[in-house]
């Protein structure tokens, strides 16, 4: 997957909580140039946080 080349990039994303990084992505690089936010999951929080790309 990290292998991949072209416009799709694999980022790692972290909750703004408690700072773990959890969830593994993709994005297009193209559509989103800059940092993308999700709600997402946190099992450390147990509950929905923001998750920001890290890099």
């Amino acid at each position: 997957m990290a292998g991949k080349k072209g416009v799709r990039l694999v980022v790692t994303m972290s909750c703004t909580e408690c700072k773990e990084r959890n969830y593994l992505t993709e994005k297009n690089k193209r559509n989103d140039p800059g940092r993308i936010e999700l709600n997402k999951f946190c099992r450390r929080c147990r509950k929905h946080t923001l998750h920001r790309e890290v890099r």
